[in-house]
């Protein structure tokens, strides 16, 4: 099979969307519409992708600048034929070309190289579908040959009861697809150029026209409105759950999961339900991930517990650990094994040793923290004098009394203790109690104030 060129017609307005932002950059799983269909394209073709745009201005090309797609202007949008003919300057004269729709997102490109292996015929993808209101349908012969393609809107009440419906996606060869293009008219109910006007010229032309049927319908299912898009992104969710559990991850339950990204498990990984995954995210084996967490980027290596309604994002937990409820890993965490961060602590740019734990109401932010270290409640580091920022050191065996403030740079020394309530904003040796608070006071005869009687 030969390298194709793939266009993607992506220049509706989307006006039941009723958004500002180009219909084909709302996004499934994160994604706009338009990459999941560009992501497809570029499974099944090596060779030019062109996109043509309209409404939105320059919001379509600027969103996929640096990808080596070459834009077509359509302005205005007079149908799909019309759409494709603005990218004839793109089009090669040799070889074959394969059509698809940026509001089309589910698209599978196993599905994508059936229909481009009919090379020198024109390829129709269809679906029959129970209810095909709306689509285009297949008018064939008594021998089964495709005849013609007619709109929903041009069609008999005898052909709207036709159930194999025309998704749109087509693949022909260019030497004919050029041609044809040049020669469409719109006398049709819309005064629009159809691209299934070809259908009736490569019969005449002596073209083979075949087709191939979709695996599953909402591989074809166009989205138009923001109910729609909702569809697709629970249908997608599901299949992504899905694959995950073929691998034997454990959902509570695949209806409650969201992706956003690329997740990698190990055996034996559980995840509870309501939890999203963003970016690239790999879970080691024996993992458990509570309910409710949302993972960006991060790398979990095995036998880790995540209590629910932690938020972890560019963090890296090693083997063993516990993390939560509902604490804060942000970007350059960096746990070591069997490390514990707990309730409502949280760690920005801070290694954390092995075995060292910080278990409640606590910030540690820019410090480099040893092994077997215990970090108590209500723990800071000041890293921050409102222009720079510092790193505060605390080495193996460390004891931080709770409600410590560690006013970066500072070290505390191996194996020291630092009492609980101190403010510390020097070395603190090692072997050794640190004590830094104001000395305890109390006030004899002290009285408390009490409310002025009313009318004084």
């Amino acid at each position: 099979m030969s390298t194709p060129t793939v266009v993607v017609l992506a220049a509706g307005k989307g006006t039941r969307m009723r958004s500002a932002l180009p219909k084909v950059l709302h996004a499934i799983a994160g994604k706009p519409m338009l990459g999941h269909v560009l992501d497809a394209a570029a499974a099944v073709s090596a060779g030019r992708l062109v996109v043509v745009y309209g409404h939105g201005g320059d919001a379509v090309p600027g969103s996929f600048a640096g990808r080596g797609i070459r834009f077509a202007l359509q302005e205005p949008q007079l149908g799909t034929g019309h759409a494709l003919q603005q990218a004839l300057p793109h089009l090669p004269h040799e070889g074959s070309t394969l059509v698809l729709y940026g509001d089309v997102p589910l698209i599978r490109p196993e599905t994508l190289t059936r229909v481009l292996s009919h090379e020198g015929a024109l390829c129709l993808l269809t679906a029959i579908l129970p209810d095909p209101a709306g689509y285009g349908r297949i008018i064939r012969d008594a021998s089964g040959n495709v005849v013609r393609i007619v709109e929903e809107k041009d069609a008999t009440a005898e052909q709207k009861g036709v159930r194999e419906i025309n998704t749109g996606i087509i693949a022909a060869p260019n030497t004919a697809l050029r041609d044809w293009l040049g020669r469409l008219t719109n006398d049709n109910a819309q005064r629009e150029y159809y691209l299934t006007g070809v259908v009736p010229m490569a019969i005449a032309d002596g073209i083979a026209v075949v087709t191939e049927g979709v695996g599953a319908t909402w591989e074809i299912q166009g989205v138009n409105s923001r109910e729609q898009l909702a569809e697709l992104e629970r249908v997608h969710q599901i299949n992504r759950a899905r694959a995950l559990m073929s691998a034997g991850v454990t959902l509570a339950d695949p209806a409650r999961f969201d992706l956003r990204g690329e997740l990698i498990c190990g055996q034996d990984v559980t995840i509870d339900v309501g939890c999203v995954f963003e970016g690239q995210v790999t879970i080691g084996a024996d993992c458990r991930i509570g309910a409710y967490c949302v993972i960006r980027d991060c790398i979990i290596e095995g036998g880790t517990h995540i209590a629910p309604f932690s938020h972890l994002e560019g963090a890296r937990i090693g083997h063993d650990c516990r993390v939560g409820p509902y604490a804060r890993l942000r970007p350059g965490a960096d746990l070591g094994a069997q490390a514990h961060v707990g309730n409502f602590v949280e760690v920005k740019n801070s290694s954390i040793g092995q075995g060292s734990k910080a278990n409640h109401l606590t910030y540690l932010g820019d410090a480099v923290i040893g092994k077997d270290v215990n970090i108590g409640a209500g723990t800071i580091t000041c890293n921050y004098d409102g222009a720079n920022k510092y790193r505060t050191v605390i080495e193996d065996g460390a004891f931080i009394g709770s409600n410590s403030a560690l006013v970066a740079p500072v070290t505390i020394g191996r194996n020291a203790t630092i009492g609980a309530g101190s403010t510390v904003t020097q070395e603190a040796p090692p072997e050794q109690l640190t004590v830094a608070r104001g000395r305890q006071t109390t006030i004899a005869d002290w009285k408390r104030p009490v409310k002025a009687s009313p009318g004084k």
